[in-house]
Formats: structure tokens, sequence, C-alpha cells
């Protein structure tokens, strides 16, 4: 199990490419199931969540061949439709495959998922979508067993605009008949790529980027290549670490369009940021100023930037209060930021953060994805020396964010550990 070891105190600068969007790939690679057949990704980013979304679609007779950043998947000798609780309980995102199995083969056995350990995220609205057209659905031990000749199209509005939700009905509605319409349908940058990356192969949707699809089921499908979109997770994380750091970088192959709502709070903390068509440069002021954030569905603030904006708040020239709208105990990162002498009290679901001038250098624990990613930004401004363990969180998200990182000056290696 590896841990970074981290020498705080060093501005950033340069340049850095941003990486393909794991959640986007995580959507496409479940797509294919829809039509058997050959694809070709580009742009795909060597992740983690990629490698386990990619077993599990070849425990189903998937073959799935990396070179290089290009990801091949044929889907011709599909045999299984069984997603395992072995495989699934590694990653949410595995839930992913109950739509087009159960629209493309009339059946699925889907494990309830798992995932990062925070926050009940229930799967109700996945069911009772693909419930609503016309599956039957049982839960017999822990599986998802879902069954349909041909699902039908039917009027579904969601309580919650969730973004997997809505790919995954999204995903069997293409092939149901009829026309289907999804209200309050999520609208991030990741289910438009998927929307988009169906209607390449044959589908039939309007309302691409709105809280409304109306969806005309189509007999098949054609298998299509495609291209990932730039991961703005990763690009707002870089963002951060440059303004924490006092630095000055430039953020490359990323889309500004997708972080409007960062880039407006990155500017209140008095960042000053150039923007280009698919790159930002921030030059850090002095000391940041604080900034009240609360998440939202896009395009509001994400939830998965609230922990790295946090650590932010922790160094800003002021008080700041940061909430989450969206998960409401998302903050397993505040007792190890609190351990780097970060001043931050939780009420509810919020944190409110009186900036210190310094953070110290201590042993901290990752517990998830962005909780470590935030971690890792708090090393980077702490004086001294900052180790964080269980770096296999970040594996599944950022490619290679130690080296990134390193390129641009700050001193951060990645070595072996025993401690848990």
């Amino acid at each position: 199990m590896d841990k970074f070891i981290i020498q705080g105190g060093k501005p950033l600068h340069g340049s850095v490419m941003i990486g393909g969007s794991k959640n986007a790939a995580l959507a496409l690679m479940p797509a294919t199931l829809l039509a058997s057949g050959k694809y070709q990704f580009e742009n795909m980013p060597d992740l983690r969540d990629i490698s386990t979304m990619g077993k599990l679609l070849q425990m189903m007779g998937v073959d799935v061949v990396r070179e290089g950043t290009s990801l091949h998947v044929n889907t011709f000798r599909v045999n299984k439709f069984e997603a395992p609780y072995e495989q699934v309980k590694k990653m949410r995102a595995s839930i992913y495959v109950l739509g087009p199995l159960i629209a493309r083969y009339g059946h699925a056995k889907v494990s309830l998922p798992g995932g990062c350990a925070w926050g009940p995220r229930p799967v109700n609205l996945h069911i009772e979508g693909v419930r609503k057209l016309g599956a039957s659905i049982d839960i017999e031990k822990g599986y998802i067993i879902a069954k349909a000749k041909r699902l039908r199209a039917a009027k579904i509005t969601f309580d919650v605009a969730s973004v997997g939700a809505t790919g995954n009905v999204m995903m069997a509605a293409v092939l149901a008949k009829g026309t289907t319409l999804i209200k309050n349908a999520a609208m991030e940058p990741e289910i438009t790529a998927l929307a988009q990356f169906l209607m390449k192969m044959g589908a039939r949707i309007d309302g691409i980027g709105t809280h409304l699809l109306e969806i005309e089921g189509v007999d098949a499908l054609t298998p299509v290549d495609d291209v990932m979109i730039p991961d703005r997770i990763e690009a707002g994380t870089f963002l951060a670490a440059a303004a924490i750091t006092g630095g000055n970088v430039k953020i490359e192959r990323c889309k500004p369009a997708h972080l409007t709502a960062e880039i407006a709070k990155f500017k209140k903390a008095g960042c000053v940021l150039e923007v280009g068509d698919n790159w930002i440069r921030l030059k850090a002021p002095r000391s940041l100023r604080p900034v009240d954030v609360t998440t939202a569905v896009y395009p509001g603030f994400p939830t998965d930037m609230q922990a790295q904006w946090i650590t932010m708040m922790s160094v800003a020239r002021g008080n700041s209060t940061v909430t989450d709208a969206i998960y409401f105990d998302r903050f397993k990162h505040v007792p190890e930021l609190i351990r780097l002498g970060a001043d931050i009290t939780l009420e509810k679901n919020a944190a409110v953060i009186r900036g210190m001038r310094h953070l110290a250098g201590a042993k901290v624990m990752s517990t998830d994805l962005r909780a470590s990613a935030s971690l890792v930004l708090a090393g980077l401004v702490a004086q001294g020396k900052t180790e964080v363990l269980r770096v296999y969180h970040l594996d599944r998200g950022y490619d290679r964010l130690e080296k990134k990182l390193h390129a641009l000056g700050a001193s951060i290696r990645r070595v072996s550990s025993q401690e848990f």
C-alpha cells in the first residue's frame, strides 16, 4: 500500500495537461453493451476505476485492451449478464451496466454497489427508473434481478437530479419501444457526453444538456468510436493546487465552459485567471480571500470540489463556510485537516473555517477519492513533511497525480508503505 511524502512550501509553476474524464468514461464503457461490435476510445485516463470497469466488462465476455491512452472494447462475445458482488463492491459506478443489460439482453443480475466509504447514496432512482420502463425488479440476497422482453417508454421524474440514475435510465430508454421523457434529468457534462455518444450510435435524444430529455427508442444501435472529454474535477484540483501554494499554473487541454462556477469562486478568492478555449491560467494572490461555497448540481459548484475548497479556505485570510447541499456527511477529510493545524468546525452539513497563516506537516490518512486530493493540497502548503497514507483512493480518479505535481515544482514522492 503506497503513501505520498510531501515537503510543503513550494509554489507551483508551469503547465499541466488534464486527462480524460473519469466519470464520462465510466458511463461510456458500459454503454458499449448496447450494440455488439468494436469500439475505440481516445484520451482514456489510466485510472483504477477504469480498470475496475474494464474487469467487470471482461467478466461478461467483453474484450477490453488498453494501448497508451486508447482503449479498445469488443462486445461481440458477451455471454454473461451478471455483475457479481466481488467486482461491483469496488465501485458504485458498476451499476451503470444495469440499464444496458436489461435493454439489450432482456435480463440482468447486478449486485448492489459499494464504492466510496461516505454517505448514503441509494440506488432506488436507478431501480425505479428501469421498473417504470417495464422491467420486473426483484432484490434477492443483495442482487438486483431485472427482466423484460422489451422495455417500454415511460414518463420518469426524478426527485433528485441524479447523474447515475439519469445515465442508467437513458441507456435503458434508447432501445425501449416508444418515446420516454426524463424530467429533472442531470445536466452534468458527463451526461451530455454519454447522450452524444449514444446519438452517434444511432439513438434519438432531444433536450441534451437540459433537465428534460426526450428519448425515442430505436430497434438497434451501431458501435462507434469516441474521445473522452477533459476531466473537470482534475482541472479544478490543479487550479486549487496553484492557488493554495501561491503559484502560477496553466491548465491545458481542459474545457473552461465546464468550470464556470469554480472559476467565479477562484476569482472571488483573489486569484487572477486567464481563460482560453481549452486552457486556464491561474496566478495566485499573496494571500487568499475567504469565500463561502455551497455545492449544487451542475452548473453549480460541484460536490467533488468541496474538500479541495475547504483546504484552500484553511489558509485564507479570514473566515468562510463551505456547505454541501448534495451529500450532507461528506466531511471525513476534516478531522485529518485538523491534524495538520486547520481550524474547522462542523455544523450539520457545513464546515465553518477560520483561516490560519500556516498548516503544519503531519501524518494523515485518506478516506475517499476527493478527501485524498484535499490532503495532498494541504501537504503542498504545510510547513515541514506531510505523509498521506492510503493513496490508492487517489489512483481511482487521478492519473499520475504525484508526477504531474512534481513537474510543476512540488516536492512529492510515492513510496511503498506497510502502514494502514
